[in-house]
Protein backbone atom coordinates (compact mmCIF):
# COMPACT_ATOMS: atom_id res chain seq x y z
CA UNK A 1 0.00 0.00 0.00
CA UNK A 2 1.37 3.52 -1.30
CA UNK A 3 2.34 5.67 1.35
CA UNK A 4 -0.20 8.56 0.32
CA UNK A 5 -3.00 5.80 0.49
CA UNK A 6 -2.47 4.92 3.91
CA UNK A 7 -2.80 8.61 4.90
CA UNK A 8 -6.10 8.19 3.05
CA UNK A 9 -7.20 5.36 4.89
CA UNK A 10 -6.26 6.34 7.77
CA UNK A 11 -7.66 9.72 7.47
CA UNK A 12 -11.14 8.42 6.56
CA UNK A 13 -11.02 5.58 9.56
CA UNK A 14 -10.37 8.96 12.09
CA UNK A 15 -13.34 10.84 10.73
CA UNK A 16 -15.26 8.03 10.74
CA UNK A 17 -13.91 6.96 14.48
CA UNK A 18 -14.94 11.32 15.25
CA UNK A 19 -18.30 10.48 13.60
CA UNK A 20 -19.35 7.52 15.20
CA UNK A 21 -18.47 9.08 18.70
CA UNK A 22 -20.19 12.04 18.23
CA UNK A 23 -23.64 10.36 17.42
CA UNK A 24 -25.69 11.17 20.46
CA UNK A 25 -25.94 7.65 22.48
CA UNK A 26 -29.10 8.59 24.59
CA UNK A 27 -32.33 6.48 24.54
CA UNK A 28 -35.70 8.68 24.59
CA UNK A 29 -37.71 8.32 27.46
CA UNK A 30 -40.54 5.98 27.03
CA UNK A 31 -44.56 8.19 26.67
CA UNK A 32 -43.05 11.37 25.17
CA UNK A 33 -46.68 12.36 23.47
CA UNK A 34 -47.04 14.50 20.20
CA UNK A 35 -46.91 17.93 19.69
CA UNK A 36 -50.82 17.93 19.54
CA UNK A 37 -51.47 15.60 22.18
CA UNK A 38 -49.23 17.53 24.30
CA UNK A 39 -51.17 20.80 23.67
CA UNK A 40 -54.22 19.05 24.56
CA UNK A 41 -53.54 17.77 27.56
CA UNK A 42 -51.94 20.98 28.43
CA UNK A 43 -55.09 22.92 27.53
CA UNK A 44 -56.40 20.16 30.09
CA UNK A 45 -54.12 20.69 33.12
CA UNK A 46 -55.64 22.85 36.25
CA UNK A 47 -53.99 26.16 36.29
CA UNK A 48 -53.24 27.33 40.17
CA UNK A 49 -51.32 29.15 42.81
CA UNK A 50 -48.48 27.34 43.73
CA UNK A 51 -48.35 25.40 46.99
CA UNK A 52 -46.18 25.94 50.01
CA UNK A 53 -42.77 23.73 50.57
CA UNK A 54 -43.45 23.52 54.40
CA UNK A 55 -42.86 19.65 55.07
CA UNK A 56 -41.23 18.74 52.29
CA UNK A 57 -39.03 16.06 52.02
CA UNK A 58 -36.81 14.33 49.30
CA UNK A 59 -37.72 11.13 52.09
CA UNK A 60 -41.37 11.34 51.97
CA UNK A 61 -40.54 10.41 47.88
CA UNK A 62 -38.79 7.05 48.50
CA UNK A 63 -36.14 6.35 45.61
CA UNK A 64 -33.80 4.43 44.32
CA UNK A 65 -36.13 1.74 44.66
CA UNK A 66 -35.17 -1.69 43.37
CA UNK A 67 -36.42 -2.54 39.69
CA UNK A 68 -35.05 -5.90 38.78
CA UNK A 69 -32.95 -8.15 40.51
CA UNK A 70 -29.67 -6.10 42.16
CA UNK A 71 -30.95 -3.33 40.09
CA UNK A 72 -32.72 0.15 41.49
CA UNK A 73 -34.24 2.68 39.30
CA UNK A 74 -30.87 5.26 38.50
CA UNK A 75 -28.85 1.84 36.90
CA UNK A 76 -32.04 1.04 35.13
CA UNK A 77 -32.08 4.26 33.70
CA UNK A 78 -28.34 4.55 33.04
CA UNK A 79 -28.49 1.22 31.29
CA UNK A 80 -31.44 2.27 29.01
CA UNK A 81 -30.06 5.89 28.24
CA UNK A 82 -26.66 4.55 27.69
CA UNK A 83 -24.81 2.83 25.28
CA UNK A 84 -22.55 -0.01 25.60
CA UNK A 85 -22.87 -0.06 29.27
CA UNK A 86 -21.52 -2.36 31.14
CA UNK A 87 -22.30 -3.23 34.93
CA UNK A 88 -20.76 -5.17 37.99
CA UNK A 89 -22.44 -7.70 39.80
CA UNK A 90 -23.82 -4.80 42.31
CA UNK A 91 -25.92 -3.57 38.61
CA UNK A 92 -23.45 -0.31 38.80
CA UNK A 93 -22.04 0.76 35.61
CA UNK A 94 -18.70 0.18 35.31
CA UNK A 95 -17.74 1.65 31.49
CA UNK A 96 -20.21 3.21 29.27
CA UNK A 97 -21.53 6.08 26.77
CA UNK A 98 -24.33 8.64 28.06
CA UNK A 99 -25.50 11.80 25.76
CA UNK A 100 -27.36 14.27 27.79
CA UNK A 101 -29.54 15.90 25.11
CA UNK A 102 -29.78 18.87 28.07
CA UNK A 103 -26.43 20.07 26.86
CA UNK A 104 -25.57 18.12 24.11
CA UNK A 105 -22.53 16.82 26.17
CA UNK A 106 -21.15 12.91 26.03
CA UNK A 107 -19.53 11.54 29.45
CA UNK A 108 -18.19 8.15 29.74
CA UNK A 109 -18.35 7.75 33.37
CA UNK A 110 -21.61 6.90 35.34
CA UNK A 111 -20.17 9.61 38.06
CA UNK A 112 -20.87 12.33 35.58
CA UNK A 113 -24.22 11.64 35.31
CA UNK A 114 -27.29 12.43 36.73
CA UNK A 115 -30.90 10.96 36.93
CA UNK A 116 -33.17 13.89 36.43
CA UNK A 117 -36.82 14.12 37.56
CA UNK A 118 -38.29 16.32 35.05
CA UNK A 119 -40.73 17.30 37.15
CA UNK A 120 -38.70 17.55 40.47
CA UNK A 121 -40.37 16.20 43.57
CA UNK A 122 -40.32 19.92 45.11
CA UNK A 123 -41.97 20.99 42.31
CA UNK A 124 -44.66 17.74 42.27
CA UNK A 125 -45.08 18.76 46.04
CA UNK A 126 -45.72 21.94 45.54
CA UNK A 127 -48.36 21.00 42.60
CA UNK A 128 -50.54 18.69 44.51
CA UNK A 129 -48.23 16.06 45.81
CA UNK A 130 -47.85 16.46 49.54
CA UNK A 131 -51.62 14.94 49.53
CA UNK A 132 -50.26 11.66 48.24
CA UNK A 133 -49.98 8.38 49.93
CA UNK A 134 -45.96 8.00 50.49
CA UNK A 135 -46.50 4.55 48.07
CA UNK A 136 -47.95 7.14 45.52
CA UNK A 137 -45.09 9.70 45.62
CA UNK A 138 -42.94 6.42 45.49
CA UNK A 139 -44.01 5.40 42.39
CA UNK A 140 -44.00 8.84 41.14
CA UNK A 141 -40.20 9.84 41.77
CA UNK A 142 -39.53 6.10 40.43
CA UNK A 143 -41.98 5.98 37.20
CA UNK A 144 -40.05 4.61 34.51
CA UNK A 145 -43.31 4.21 32.07
CA UNK A 146 -43.86 8.50 31.75
CA UNK A 147 -41.04 10.33 30.50
CA UNK A 148 -39.88 11.26 34.27
CA UNK A 149 -36.72 10.10 34.35
CA UNK A 150 -33.39 10.73 32.34
CA UNK A 151 -29.92 10.52 32.20
CA UNK A 152 -28.18 14.35 32.01
CA UNK A 153 -25.12 15.88 32.90
CA UNK A 154 -24.91 15.80 36.53
CA UNK A 155 -24.05 19.78 36.84
CA UNK A 156 -26.72 20.58 34.72
CA UNK A 157 -29.13 19.13 36.47
CA UNK A 158 -28.07 20.75 39.82
CA UNK A 159 -28.55 24.01 38.28
CA UNK A 160 -32.19 23.15 37.32
CA UNK A 161 -32.48 22.12 41.00
CA UNK A 162 -36.51 22.01 41.55
CA UNK A 163 -36.99 24.87 39.04
CA UNK A 164 -40.46 24.88 36.60
CA UNK A 165 -40.17 25.88 32.90
CA UNK A 166 -40.61 29.29 33.63
CA UNK A 167 -37.03 29.61 35.37
CA UNK A 168 -35.49 26.78 34.22
CA UNK A 169 -35.06 25.29 30.60
CA UNK A 170 -32.77 23.35 29.09
CA UNK A 171 -29.27 25.02 27.33
CA UNK A 172 -29.98 23.22 24.45
CA UNK A 173 -32.45 25.26 22.64
CA UNK A 174 -33.48 22.35 20.27
CA UNK A 175 -34.39 20.38 23.06
CA UNK A 176 -37.18 22.41 24.44
CA UNK A 177 -39.97 21.19 22.22
CA UNK A 178 -39.10 17.97 23.81
CA UNK A 179 -38.45 18.83 27.61
CA UNK A 180 -42.48 20.99 27.29
CA UNK A 181 -43.86 17.47 26.03
CA UNK A 182 -42.11 15.68 28.76
CA UNK A 183 -43.34 17.79 31.62
CA UNK A 184 -47.05 18.16 30.18
CA UNK A 185 -47.19 14.36 30.04
CA UNK A 186 -45.82 13.89 33.52
CA UNK A 187 -48.02 16.84 35.15
CA UNK A 188 -51.05 15.48 32.86
CA UNK A 189 -50.92 11.95 34.11
CA UNK A 190 -50.07 12.54 37.59
CA UNK A 191 -53.14 15.07 37.59
CA UNK A 192 -50.73 17.80 38.83
CA UNK A 193 -51.30 21.73 38.76
CA UNK A 194 -49.19 24.24 36.34
CA UNK A 195 -48.70 28.22 37.50
CA UNK A 196 -49.76 30.80 35.15
CA UNK A 197 -46.03 31.35 34.18
CA UNK A 198 -45.47 27.61 34.00
CA UNK A 199 -48.28 27.24 31.51
CA UNK A 200 -46.94 30.41 29.40
CA UNK A 201 -43.40 29.29 29.24
CA UNK A 202 -44.49 25.76 28.45
CA UNK A 203 -46.93 27.07 25.74
CA UNK A 204 -44.04 29.45 24.33
CA UNK A 205 -41.72 25.85 24.12
CA UNK A 206 -44.58 23.74 22.63
CA UNK A 207 -44.68 26.81 20.02
CA UNK A 208 -40.83 25.65 18.51
CA UNK A 209 -42.07 21.86 17.57
CA UNK A 210 -41.95 21.49 14.25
Amino acid sequence: MSRPFRWIVAGLAAVFATFAFAVPAGATPPGIPSKSTAQSWLNALTVATQGSTSGYSRDLFPHWITISGACNTRETVLKRDGSSVVTDSACAATSGRWYSPYDGATWTAASDVDIDHVVPLAEAWRSGASSWTTAKRQSFANDLTRPQLIAVTDNVNQSKGDQDPSTWQPPLSSYRCTYARMWIAVKYYWALTLQSSEKTALQSMLNTCA
